[in-house]
């Protein structure tokens, strides 16, 4: 395989050897020009995962983990694992026990988590809240949750990429600062321009050109799920690298743009290097 000549990551990607593609998405990503991916943690259900307590996430942060060793030593893509507790975990354990003790275990969890990344194993932390019509209740715990997430994510020294409702999130820049959070450095996972944090946008977006023209701070994911009863949800591996390399075939990002998306702010706001 040619060395790319630029590098291109992905921001937000699931792997997943046991219900979808696995390894082969990689190379697929790989081969079309991807470079560097964020590997983020499923939810615990999709890996046959039932916390009862915190320490039980440390299952899918292993299986994570392994992942990602896999893949470096399969492919030599970069792998920048992200590890946390996906939001709608309250809404799944609460059918087995009360919104405030999920609450409680989502936090033990990622506590879990942010452990590792001190370890050096993982680069950020993934947190949030429910993306969809939910009760106050569990709207308010998600956000004590995702208030114990930014306390850690800034007592460990990392970014943290956030799964929420669509929409600017803007009530999330006070509430980092509020932990000592650099907002700077919480990316919206599937993000939107409005948005005061650092937007990752699905590479198929069509305010990508508009903001390169600002050379607005931005990263590109394809969210792609790795699941075979979903397959090319939201959009497939090789989605980040055709788009972006085609944006600059046709003249519709620069060569700058390309470095800041997928060099210069992603390694400002992760705290990595980026090199091909």
């Amino acid at each position: 395989m040619k060395t790319p000549k630029y590098p291109v990551l992905d921001d937000h990607i699931h792997i997943d050897p046991r219900n979808g593609k696995g390894i082969e998405a990689v190379k697929e990503f790989q081969r079309s020009g991807g470079t560097h991916i964020c590997l983020v943690t499923k939810p615990s259900w999709s890996l046959g995962i039932y916390p009862v307590c915190g320490e039980d996430f440390r299952g899918v942060f292993d299986e994570t983990l392994k992942i990602a060793k896999q893949i470096r030593e399969q492919t030599g893509v970069v792998v920048f694992p992200l590890l946390g507790v996906h939001p709608a975990e309250i809404t799944v354990m609460s059918e087995r026990m009360s919104h405030a003790r999920a609450a409680e275990i989502m936090k033990d969890g990622l506590t879990l988590a942010a452990g590792l990344v001190k370890e050096g194993k993982a680069t950020g932390l993934k947190s949030g809240r429910p993306h969809y019509e939910t009760s106050a209740e569990i709207t308010r715990l998600s956000n004590q949750v995702l208030l114990h997430a930014f306390s850690l994510a800034s007592d460990a020294g990392c970014a943290i990429q956030v799964h929420a409702e669509s929409g600017p999130c803007a009530d999330m820049v006070e509430m980092a600062l509020s932990q000592g959070m650099d907002p700077g450095h919480v990316i919206k996972h599937f993000g939107t321009p409005d948005t005061p944090l650092i937007p990752s946008l699905v590479a198929k977006h069509e305010e990508i050109p508009r903001l390169c023209k600002e050379s607005r701070e931005f990263t590109m994911e394809s969210d792609y799920m790795d699941d075979n009863s979903r397959p090319g949800a939201v959009i497939g591996p090789k989605s980040v690298p055709r788009f972006t390399l085609r944006y600059m075939e046709q003249g519709i990002i620069t060569e700058d743009d390309l470095y800041r998306i997928h060099k210069y702010t992603p390694e400002r706001v992760y705290g990595v290097e980026i090199e091909i």
